[in-house]
């Protein structure tokens, strides 16, 4: 089997795995429409470990984004150890937990220490069926199609990240967004096609030795997690920026040798290219992502909220492909495990 099978291969069947993850989620609106409803949360708090966490970071940006009830994501160690900085008693929360084992042991521990200190319910968003997490919350939805045999995530990041996506849309009311979620499949398949090449030009070119990933807004915890990605799968250093927030002091890293991908907003394009410009005339690399007239155009025409999972499928090819140029295995990468269960 050749190195990096798994990932390479959990890449390329998201568009397959995002589908069934709607139908399920699809088959359960009438149990997640009892479960929320409007006024019945004074906040919503989402907690995770690694990835999710990042997840959570952009789930809880476009819960504000659509007029929810104000939305906040907190790593689940903070949760389980400082509970008192994290949510208070006298505000009723729907916490949502997000794993992708369901069985790392800071996010168990969170939802017990908010089932026993907190006001409000628990709704868990996991792939892996018959882990601890499903059987913590009120509601339990499992999402099967974003199992994955790597250690770093690709496949199940972005299941999950549809998922909340959905149910973020779903609570808001907002059916233009909802009808749009199911084109999301062709438009990855069209995506990966079209970046494959410059995927792996980027990561076979040896002249780069950093990477920075700016996004803003829901962005943000995006562009954290393809900075993750490139960590763990090819050991580069790489870090991620608010956009505007890269020209104070980051900037100075932004010479001969890096690369700066910026995955660019409608609403804020100006300034948000304004500093890619920036960092371009200080002799950095740059790519931009967005939907048209950028390096990487998903083309989808979806509405921004839709279509911010596409920024993914590019960075986690990046990542891989860098991964293959330094012979290191994507599928295994040093030092890490699936999940971390505490002694």
């Amino acid at each position: 089997m050749e190195i990096g099978h798994h990932t390479r291969q959990e890449i390329f069947s998201q568009p397959k795995a995002w589908s069934a993850a709607l139908d399920v989620l699809r088959a359960q609106s009438e149990s997640l429409r009892a479960f929320y409803r409007e006024g019945q949360f004074d906040t919503v708090l989402f907690t995770a470990c690694g990835s999710p966490y990042y997840l959570g970071l952009s789930a809880a940006a476009l819960m504000n984004e659509l007029g929810g009830p104000g939305s906040r994501c907190f790593p689940a160690s903070e949760l389980w150890l400082n509970p008192r900085l994290t949510f208070r008693k006298d505000q009723r929360t729907l916490l949502i937990t997000v794993s992708r084992s369901g069985e790392t042991s800071e996010t168990v521990r969170a939802v017990e220490t908010f089932r026993g200190q907190g006001n409000g319910a628990v709704l868990t968003l996991t792939i892996n069926p018959g882990s601890a997490l499903t059987t913590l919350g009120d509601v339990n939805l499992v999402l099967p199609s974003g199992l994955e045999e790597s250690i770093a995530q690709t496949r199940a990041f972005t299941t999950l990240y549809l998922s909340a996506l959905y149910l973020a849309a779903f609570w808001s009311g907002r059916d233009d967004i909802l009808s749009e979620l199911p084109r999301l499949p062709a438009a990855s398949n069209s995506l990966i096609s079209n970046s494959q090449s410059l995927a792996q030009s980027l990561g076979h070119d040896p002249s780069l030795d950093r990477f920075y990933f700016l996004g803003s807004g829901a962005r943000y915890g995006l562009a954290c997690e393809l900075s993750l990605k490139m960590k763990e799968m090819s050991l580069s250093h790489s870090e991620p920026f608010h956009f505007l927030e890269f020209r104070h002091g980051p900037k100075s890293m932004a010479s001969r040798g890096a690369l700066v991908i910026g995955l660019v907003s409608e609403s804020n394009r100006q300034p948000e290219m304004a500093v890619l410009d920036d960092t371009r005339a200080l002799g950095a690399r740059v790519i931009a992502l967005n939907d048209c007239d950028a390096d990487v155009a998903f083309g989808s025409g979806l509405s921004e909220i839709a279509r911010n999972i596409l920024y993914l499928p590019f960075g986690q090819l990046f990542a891989f492909e860098r991964a293959l140029s330094k012979n290191l295995n994507p599928d295994k990468p040093e030092n890490l495990d699936a999940f971390v269960v505490l002694k």
